[in-house]
């Protein structure tokens, strides 16, 4: 029987064309980043950060499903349903709600403002204030975020290589800073165009030659029916379930709607469509992306199972971290046909890239629009403009990969920089929904909020990861097997990955769902925000610029003119 060490051996078996297609993939995305940089000439504001407004329905489309669908969602989805159950799939209920609702409540206001950056609105609805809290909390988000997106497929690269993380991450940053300084908005839209039919290709692929390995998707089925990983949604109340189907169309609804209708990542390509209609187009195609793409990270993850269903890799260690289910699979089914694997690894990456690229891209306007023009006496010459928008890329690039090494070396920084996402989404949220929705609420009651909501949200989060990481709070695995494994391994190192560990000490708000952590904070931002306002007074929901609220809503709060006595011809009407 051979050695687990052996094993692991033979599954690098990366060959020069799985190496090829990579290099092709990551050299095109530089083609594309040189024509629009150079033969385009992307160099005013305008054309750098929004396309001109004129981009086309498709290309958009396809970039906000590459931009949200990072290699994390690719390399988690499929190990969660693999450990869970399909139960975390319900939150597509979640995603077609957000499409109602950023389509008829946000986008409007947005689009119709012809903004650069989302939190210029903030300034016109309330003050400066709130425009810089809402610039700071998107900044620390995406700060954190961003060593987590490159980190994660590098990790899936080591399974499948054994190369060391810190040699591919700053190749694969410095072709996307290359690409989104050189070629602004329309080189990161076209390149997520190619990176999204990557990661589609790579996935389909997997699918269907593991299904014929397996013979047929009839057993897929059948084998995960018989452990419960597919089964009905849970309707129980309790917030503390990981996934109810409450946390997952409610809850999903709010992280949704923050993380495409009010993020600068997401809806500065929504502005880059010339009309209102476009955008809905957009929006719609990108719901329809997203479905088909997680029911397929889905069936994936049920198709894992299939396979290791009598031999875990995850308990003997042959996949040492979660994210590597995957790729080790992969390896598995296609390590011996030269080129497939590294289309996979290329679709991988190439998740990672659209959203490095989409989050470069909003940083440059956000430090542009938010923490350069409002404290600049002069108008910026086009040669300024362009030498910020293009410096911020760079620093953020090597910010970037400065902190992957942090993130590998500091188990807990990886947690911890996870948590920051829900810290700063639901205040947001909050904020904006306060805004669009909510007139008589002023400035003062908003900041209020969006601190109280920060705060409280610090408090579950960093708790709530503190517990998961010492152990106190463990969620129950569907059932595995390693009865049946033809290698040795060490059997000291296997973890009982059924046990629950008992959770009644930790405090209750701590074992709350994480799917209601954005709604959790957007609650707590509103209700605080409204009880300083019922304290210390609010607006004139009159006196509210009416552009600045959703349509829904702009007719019952407008000013309505005064009458005047006049001494009018007959026939003549008084309006």
């Amino acid at each position: 029987m051979a050695e687990l060490t052996d094993v692991i051996m033979n599954l690098q078996r990366f060959s020069w064309p799985d190496y090829l297609v990579l290099v092709l993939m990551l050299f095109l995305c530089i083609l594309i980043g040189i024509y629009f940089g150079i033969k385009q000439k992307s160099t005013s504001e305008n054309e750098y950060l929004m396309g001109g407004r004129t981009m086309s329905i498709f290309p958009v489309a396809m970039s906000l499903v590459a931009s949200f669908i990072s290699g994390i969602t690719l390399l988690g989805l499929p190990t969660e349903i693999y450990s869970f159950g399909i139960q975390y799939v319900y939150v597509i209920g979640g995603v077609i709600a957000m499409g109602v609702v950023m389509g008829y409540v946000f986008l409007p206001v947005f689009h119709d403002l012809k903004i650069t950056s989302t939190y210029e609105y903030l300034e016109s609805r309330f003050d400066k204030r709130l425009r810089m809290f809402g610039s700071v909390m998107f900044t620390i988000m995406n700060i954190g975020y961003l060593p987590i997106v490159v980190y994660v497929p590098a990790l899936a690269f080591n399974q499948v290589t054994g190369v060391n993380v810190h040699i591919i991450t700053p190749i694969v940053c410095l072709v996307c800073v290359f690409y989104t300084s050189l070629g602004g908005l329309k080189a990161v839209v076209w390149t997520d165009v190619v990176q999204s039919f990557s990661m589609f290709g790579a996935l389909i692929l997997v699918a269907v030659k593991g299904s014929i390995d397996l013979g047929g998707a009839g057993i897929v089925f059948k084998n995960a029916l018989d452990t419960d990983r597919i089964e009905a949604p849970s309707f129980d109340f309790n917030p503390t379930v990981r996934h109810t189907i409450w946390s997952q169309i409610i809850g999903g609804l709010f992280y949704w709607t923050q993380t495409n209708a009010v993020s600068q990542n997401m809806i500065q390509r929504y502005l880059s469509l010339p009309t209102l209609r476009h955008a809905r187009r957009a929006l719609w195609i990108f719901v329809i992306g997203v479905i088909f793409l997680m029911l397929l990270c889905t069936y994936n993850g049920l198709l894992i199972y299939a396979t290791y269903r009598t031999c875990d890799p995850l308990t003997t260690k042959l996949a040492k971290a979660r994210d590597q289910l995957l790729p080790l699979f992969v390896m598995d089914v296609l390590g011996q046909f030269p080129g497939l694997s590294g289309l996979f690894i290329a679709g991988v990456f190439s998740a990672a890239l659209s959203s490095l690229s989409t989050c470069l891209n909003s940083m440059s306007a956000i430090v542009l629009e938010d923490f350069v023009k409002p404290f600049v006496a002069r108008p910026l010459s086009s040669r300024t403009i362009s030498w910020i928008m293009r410096s911020v890329v760079v620093v953020v690039g090597a910010i970037c990969v400065a902190l992957v090494v942090v993130v590998q070396k500091m188990g807990t920084v990886l947690q911890l920089t996870m948590s920051l996402e829900a810290i700063t989404n639901g205040p947001l949220l909050g904020i904006f929904t306060i805004g669009i929705l909510l007139p008589w609420i002023n400035g003062n009651s908003a900041l209020a909020g969006g601190i109280a909501g920060v705060v409280a949200m610090s408090w579950v989060s960093l708790n709530a990861q503190w517990a998961i990481a010492s152990s106190a709070i463990h969620f129950e695995h569907k059932l595995t097997s390693v009865d049946d494994c033809d290698y040795n391994f060490d059997v000291s190192s296997m973890v009982n990955i059924t046990k629950v560990v008992e959770t009644d000490t930790v405090f209750p708000l701590y074992r709350i769902s994480y799917m209601w952590y954005t709604f959790f904070g957007a609650m707590v931002a509103i209700i605080v925000a409204s009880i300083w306002t019922c304290i210390f007074g609010g607006n004139d929901p009159a006196d509210v610029d009416s552009s600045l609220l959703t349509p829904l809503i702009r007719n019952r709060f407008r000013k309505k003119e005064p009458k005047t006595k006049t001494h009018s011809n007959v026939g003549e009407s008084l309006f």
